[in-house]
């Protein structure tokens, strides 16, 4: 029995817990969270949930109420789950007003029917995707092998893979379907064999990100510490680790981290970083047969193409279209994102973390189909259940509920976002530069 169960059997079933004492549980053998105003002891289920453990530890010894309703579609059949692992009610626990409405905002969206899909919206989306994968690969044997044909291919099969993206993204926020195993089945089909990525890794990944946007040390999408700083905290916090450990040498300055950012951030994410990480992750986990599945996607795709374009020619071809692929959603997904807070764990309640952390780019038709309907990313970290083509639907409501409690609600010109993703790296490598010469003079 781990330190959580001890305490717990100290305490007694169902005695009133201070939070004082829930705020303990908090490390990596012995996690408590709050739901709803009652204390589960997460130590050993998190080992086991299906979002992986880290997912839980981000909100031991905090109220992650509002986070459990987000992720979880059937909450009747979730809290089946709780009845076990319940510590008793916290002592004096007050719901937050903000919480309180945004709770009401989220009934209005279920009155609304937002979080009803479209079959006829995803059947195309799909549809087109695959037409295009297809097309990509009939060039050649249409018109054969020229340079024409070589950059249609490549526009056509990047645009497939990029867009498949978006589309495994809804399966994974389980959004597309009633039931969960459904969602699952074809995220997993959609990103492990259509794409040759792994699902679990994705999982892994993807929803600490959305649990703690922007959050240092939490959301895995700003743990890039070493080569990019970014936001008004980390360049300071970084500067201690080059001084105490001499990880850079002065001639290497993170102040050009928008310069080499363009060489090393949107071209080298896909074919080179996330390749090596999700077979790095499904062979430690030993998950061999999602690697197996994953395989299939390569094996496939050199088939067709070595007899077309040679084993170099077909080798450049896949990472050529990843490096597309790469830049594509690199500047989509960091758009929302870094140009906001980034800072430390402040246990915010829901709606100020996520909208911290996120804003919307304007709505139109390109927008929506180019970002994956990710423009409206306020929307979608509020309610990452909601399908993606009812986000927009949600926004006035949420607009105005940011009024009411004085929360700023961002939307920017897609060109803007992306101006102000260098922005944002240039600002930071100053603070970066600032600091750094502060204390290395001294």
């Amino acid at each position: 029995m781990g330190r959580g169960g001890e305490r717990r059997e100290k305490l007694g079933a169902g005695q009133v817990i201070p939070w004082s004492e829930v705020e303990k549980h908090s490390s990596r053998d012995d996690r408590w969270i709050v739901i709803d105003g009652h204390v589960y002891d997460v130590t050993e289920w998190s080992k086991k949930h299906p979002g992986g453990a880290k997912l839980l530890g981000h909100y031991a010894g905090q109220d992650a109420t509002e986070a459990f309703g987000a992720f979880h579609t059937n909450l009747d059949h979730v809290k089946k789950y709780l009845k076990p692992i319940h510590v008793g009610p916290v002592e004096g626990y007050v719901d937050h007003e903000m919480n309180k409405d945004f709770r009401k905002l989220k009934e209005t969206a279920i009155r609304m029917k937002l979080f009803e899909p479209s079959y006829v919206f995803y059947s195309v989306t799909l549809g087109h995707i695959l037409v295009l994968q297809v097309l990509a690969y009939l060039v050649f044997l249409w018109y054969g092998v020229h340079f024409w044909t070589v950059v249609a291919s490549l526009i056509m099969y990047s645009t497939a893979q990029t867009q498949a993206g978006w589309l495994h993204h809804d399966f994974g926020h389980l959004s597309v379907f009633k039931d969960s195993k459904s969602n699952h089945y074809f995220h997993h089909f959609i990103l492990t064999f259509f794409k040759g990525c792994s699902s679990s890794w994705w999982n892994n990944l993807h929803y600490q990100h959305h649990a703690k946007p922007n959050v240092m040390n939490k959301d895995p999408d700003v743990r890039l510490e070493k080569l990019f700083v970014v936001g008004d905290v980390m360049p300071v916090q970084v500067v201690f680790i080059i001084i105490n450990a001499n990880f850079l040498e002065k001639s290497f300055e993170v102040t050009s981290s928008h310069y080499y950012f363009f060489s090393v951030g949107p071209p080298l994410l896909f074919p080179v970083y996330f390749q090596f990480m999700l077979f790095r992750f499904q062979i430690t986990r030993r998950l061999w047969k999602e690697l197996s599945i994953c395989l299939m996607y390569y094996i496939i795709h050199f088939y067709l193409h070595i007899p077309l374009l040679g084993v170099g020619g077909a080798v450049a071809h896949y990472f050529t279209m990843r490096c597309l692929e790469s830049h594509w959603f690199t500047w989509v997904s960091q758009s929302n994102h870094i140009p906001m807070d980034i800072k430390a764990d402040e246990a915010s309640p829901w709606l100020k973390l996520q909208l911290n952390a996120t804003c919307d780019i304007e709505k139109s038709f390109f927008n929506d189909w180019f970002t994956g309907h990710l423009n409206h990313q306020i929307e979608h970290h509020l309610f990452p259940t909601m399908p993606r083509h009812n986000l927009y639907k949600v926004a006035p409501l949420v607009k105005s509920l940011c009024e009411k409690h004085d929360i700023p609600y961002i939307v920017k010109p897609l060109g803007q976002a992306f101006v102000d993703i260098v922005k944002s790296l240039k600002s930071s490598g100053d603070l970066w530069q600032e600091t750094y010469n502060e204390f290395h003079c001294h």
